[in-house]
């Protein structure tokens, strides 16, 4: 999992908004950023915040298709690990969901 360089532009307040889209539950954050003008334009949030719900959405599948008990610490683990690269200014890279989403237009 590598990560592309921070820009300048990104405030601690972004990070930490990042950070809060992969600990929270991806769809609450959504929800919450959505309605904060000011953040929905951030290319920073954005990313992240589109990322961390189709991670979200990946998991849930997942769980509802595997038995969900096996699959939750590896979810966990993961969120806590991408929300920690997020609040070090990092654009995280999650292996296949990155690229799927970048050819979708989804992320940029």
């Amino acid at each position: 999992m590598s990560s592309q360089p921070a820009s300048s532009e990104i405030t601690s307040d972004d990070k930490l908004w990042a950070l809060l889209c992969y600990l929270l539950s991806p769809w609450l954050s959504l929800v919450i950023l959505l309605f904060l003008q000011d953040k929905k334009e951030r290319p920073f949030l954005k990313y992240h915040y589109m990322q961390a719900l189709a991670w979200g959405v990946v998991w849930y599948v997942l769980g509802i298709l595997v038995i969900g008990c096996f699959l939750s610490p590896i979810a966990l683990i993961g969120s806590i690990y991408f929300g920690v690269k997020a609040y070090q200014g990092e654009y995280v890279v999650i292996p296949l969901l990155t690229d799927f989403m970048k050819k979708q237009g989804w992320i940029s």
